[in-house]
């Protein structure tokens, strides 16, 4: 797929603990949006924090992405596969090999991209389209979406994925640079 499709990409995290889990599942946001996703859903423990985080970081860092909490992940899967209008892709390290499946991935319509946090219910496996493994080894869920979106959505062009920025970094080999439009 190409960085200019316009196919819907949303992000799921199942499993959220709020007590364990604050910090990798801020990250997966952030990730899931640097990387050119369009949305990302929290499932598990409902964290108003998670979601205040990312609504925030959109609005300071523009864009169009937005956040919401899924209290019955299953269900909402099992409605999307049903419908057959949305690929369903889960990150798994049990899956076929991403760099194969990816490109079994339909571009026409929009992808639902399932990240585990804690055990994940093997019926997840059997309501994806595709279990897809960036490795067989134990690592960060963060880093398996990274890779995947790269490789699926490919180069983010920033200045028209993250239009309406109230910070800019601008980019520097030496220093930080950042551009406050708030202050201009």
């Amino acid at each position: 797929m190409s960085g200019d499709s316009t196919a819907k990409v949303s992000v799921l995290r199942l499993g959220h603990r709020r007590d364990r889990d604050k910090r990798i599942t801020s990250h997966l946001g952030l990730t899931a949006r640097a990387f050119g996703a369009d949305e990302v859903i929290l499932s598990g423990d409902e964290d108003s924090s998670a979601l205040e985080t990312w609504d925030s970081v959109t609005q300071r860092f523009g864009g169009r992405f937005t956040s919401r909490y899924e209290s019955k992940p299953i269900r909402f899967l099992k409605n999307l596969s049903e419908s057959q209008e949305v690929t369903i892709v889960h990150l798994t390290m049990y899956g076929e090999p991403w760099r194969e499946a990816i490109m079994s991935i339909p571009e026409d319509k929009p992808v639902m991209v399932v990240v585990g946090g804690t055990k994940v219910p093997s019926e997840i496996f059997q309501l994806s389209d595709l279990n897809i493994s960036v490795g067989n080894q134990p690592h960060s869920e963060v880093s398996a979406l990274a890779v995947f979106l790269d490789s699926w959505i490919g180069p983010i062009d920033e200045s028209s994925k993250f239009s309406g920025a109230q910070i800019k970094v601008q980019p520097s080999a030496r220093n930080k640079q950042v551009i406050n439009e708030q202050e201009e």
